[in-house]
């Protein structure tokens, strides 16, 4: 199996590269990045790209892979709706038609959030623009595709969020960390990245995962 991420210099992303790394089943890692991560390993393939709106100079190179895990995300504190848009659809947008173009017999797997309204209608912005997200890569065609809408992740392996809020929210709850790690909704890294993996050998019909849903993938 060979997989694509997008991400991997964040929280999540981290994760599921590490789980990759570790599942004797990949065989190959494409890792699509502005800077690079810094991490050596014969699975790992790294393209630097600055212009994530426009993938047709690399889209060449998604061929091989039979995955991707779509991980890039950014916080909408402070955003317009506009620069959101951007960051958020305009960019997925953007690398679902490169993907889907180079080999549409792909899973498309898609890190949105709790809270995404499916009927783009929400009050609230980051809802409507992530459930337009969705949307577009559920009726893009792949062979499969999944939207994961985690609450509350853990950190694990030593994985630091790049957002600041985030990470104070980590130091002051870590001591809880096993308490909160028993709520069926909460999931972690570890948890994220093998559930990724699993999809993508074992597909199933439940296509919009919450937490808990991210969690029973691993228990199946």
């Amino acid at each position: 199996m060979n997989v694509i991420i997008t991400g991997a210099t964040g929280m999540v992303g981290k994760g599921v590269l590490l789980e990759c790394l570790d599942d004797k089943r990949i065989k190959k890692i494409l890792l699509i990045n502005r800077s690079s991560i810094g991490l050596k390993n014969p699975k790992i393939s790294e393209i630097i790209h600055q212009n994530f709106t426009d993938f047709s100079a690399i889209q060449h190179t998604f061929k091989a892979y039979n995955a991707c895990f779509h991980c890039m995300g950014v916080s909408s504190a402070g955003m317009t709706e506009e620069q959101y848009y951007k960051l958020t659809y305009t960019v997925t947008e953007a690398l679902v038609n490169a993907t889907f173009e180079a080999n549409p017999n792909l899973t498309f797997v898609y890190v949105s959030g709790e809270g995404t309204d499916s009927t783009e209608k929400s009050k609230t912005m980051w809802a409507r623009v992530k459930g337009k997200t969705e949307n577009f890569i559920f009726n893009k065609g792949f062979k499969d595709a999944y939207a994961f809408r985690p609450g509350v992740i853990l950190p694990k392996r030593g994985i630091k969020s790049k957002t600041r809020l985030y990470n104070v929210f980590y130091v002051l709850t870590r001591p809880f960390f096993s308490i909160m790690q028993r709520m069926k909704s909460v999931t972690t890294t570890i948890t994220i990245g093998k559930a990724m993996i699993s999809l993508v050998a074992r597909p199933q019909n439940l296509k919009i995962l919450n937490g808990r849903a991210i969690n029973e993938i691993l228990l199946n």
